[in-house]
């Protein structure tokens, strides 16, 4: 399954009604990676009124989560998350800091401008095409060898690790889309045993 993303962080910044805005994408893998992200820029800032922000995970689009912050509710989480939902995104974060300037935004000023936050950040990134990776763990005979190879060099499969002996074992990364496809041709091979399919996130492949 494919999925857009962005390649790798950005950030920009504005000031609106003398209140500093600072915002902040991450590409990630999983909701505690975008969770650790959020504490960190919370420890970093934590000078600030208040650090905001929303994620969405997955190539289907259905683990999300914002926070307002301390913000009136709906003010700042949501309007982050709906930029990220604007641009089609997933397995990214975004994170925007507010130091108040001492004016008063009002409902309608602070989801302007959070949302104009978070757009900025992503605008400031390179947003890619990926696909959902998943994991073949085998084992097989030296012997079989060839066979395995031979399927792994044909496709768009990478090996991740490998341990060669008289029981072989290798794991292979490739898109979640190939791996009955994959599994039935290994299975083919005399003395192949697939030992686990993992259909969590890898690594992302750029198309």
């Amino acid at each position: 399954m494919e999925y857009t993303t962005i390649a790798a962080p950005s950030e920009s910044q504005f000031t609106e009604q003398r209140s500093r805005f600072l915002a902040f994408a991450h590409p990630v893998e999983s909701p505690e990676e975008a969770k650790q992200i959020a504490k960190d820029y919370t420890r970093r800032f934590f000078d600030a009124r208040h650090v905001c922000w929303a994620y969405m995970i997955g190539a289907e689009r259905t683990d999300f989560l914002s926070t307002d912050n301390g913000e009136p509710s709906g003010t700042a989480g949501k309007p982050i998350l709906g930029q990220i939902n604007s641009f089609g995104l997933t397995n990214v974060i975004v994170v925007v800091v507010r130091y108040f300037g001492g004016i008063k935004l009002g409902t309608s000023g602070l989801i302007a401008a959070y949302r104009q936050a978070a757009r900025q950040a992503i605008e400031a990134a390179e947003i890619i095409t990926c696909h959902e990776m998943g994991q073949i763990t085998l084992t097989f005979p030296f012997v079989s060898m060839n066979g395995v190879m031979k399927i792994v060099k044909s496709r768009a499969i990478t090996i991740t690790s490998q341990e060669f002996d008289n029981t072989c074992r290798m794991a292979l990364a490739l898109p979640t889309a190939m791996i009955p496809e994959i599994s039935r041709l290994l299975t083919d091979v005399e003395g192949v045993s697939i030992i686990s399919v993992s259909y969590t996130h890898l690594r992302a492949h750029e198309t």
